[in-house]
């Protein structure tokens, strides 16, 4: 997509104590070319088959799993998240097995791959000879050419019809899901409606991994042209929220909303997509 000047950060007053989103800051981009949709279980399957890679998952022997989604053996439960007990920690959850080893991907082809952690996004990249968005250039990716909006799409969550245009959770959170939008986990990349660049699904679904450090308070001191985040770390950004984002818990589905987490951490529900090297011309 072609660069250009976007206003970065949260404008709307929704941020999150700690996640530093302000203050909204212009920022100038040069030209990218951004994966439409997040990557796929059939695409890490050829990555995998091509190179006989082995997630930090499938080394570790485990990964964080939703409580609603578990699919395993009581001896794998390793017991639940402590501060976050709808999170549990299962021997065998990998990403050919996002539930435990119980699951599997039958029917996932087209869904996000998850359980992969920063670092297996990165090996992916450069096996594809690609590389992971910066965080500028997600948020104005995710932003389709909307000034300021909350959301991809606009400002307003729901249809008016009342349908659902991303998916997240409906219900009480943790313990109840309503499935209005139709699922209770992942989606197909290509479901709902893509944004004005034509990109799917940016927020809700799965979490992406972005290249850059994160700093809660890097955006005070963020150069105007092509940020790249703060030289040293400890957790890597991740942007556009889940299935599990909740008004009630997390309502990080938003263009500007950020999170964090360790390079070698994987869960059931973050994913990534991938940028270019070259350019558009």
């Amino acid at each position: 997509m072609a660069g250009g000047e976007f206003a970065m950060g949260d404008g709307t007053g929704d941020g999150n104590t700690g996640d530093g989103e302000v203050p909204v800051h212009q920022v100038q981009l040069q030209p990218f070319s951004i994966d439409a949709t997040s990557v796929t279980n059939q695409d890490f399957e050829r990555f995998v088959d091509a190179t006989g890679y082995r997630t930090e998952a499938e080394t570790f022997g485990f990964s964080a799993v939703f409580h609603l989604a578990l699919q395993t053996k009581p001896a794998d439960f390793m017991g639940p998240a402590s501060g976050t007990p709808w999170w549990a920690g299962v021997r065998g959850a990998d990403w050919r097995h996002p539930g435990g080893s119980l699951s599997d991907l039958d029917g996932l082809d087209d869904h996000p791959v998850v359980h992969v952690s920063w670092n297996d996004a990165v090996a992916y990249c450069a096996w594809a000879g690609r590389r992971l968005p910066s965080e500028a250039e997600w948020e104005y990716a995710s932003r389709g050419g909307l000034e300021g909006a909350r959301y991809p799409w606009g400002d307003e969550l729901i249809r008016p019809d009342g349908e659902w245009r991303c998916n997240i959770w409906q219900g009480v959170f943790p313990d109840r899901n309503d499935l209005e939008d139709g699922y209770l986990t992942t989606a197909p990349v290509r479901t709902f409606t893509p944004n004005g660049y034509g990109l799917w699904q940016t927020v809700g679904n799965v979490w992406e991994w972005c290249a850059d450090w994160f700093g809660p308070r890097y955006y005070k001191f963020t150069p105007g042209e092509d940020p790249r985040g703060p030289s040293l770390g400890a957790a890597r950004v991740m942007r556009g929220g889940s299935y599990l984002c909740h008004d009630s818990y997390c309502n990080r589905y938003r263009n500007s909303a950020r999170s964090s987490n360790t390079p070698e951490s994987s869960m059931g529900n973050a994913g990534f997509r991938t940028v270019a090297l070259t350019p558009p011309a």
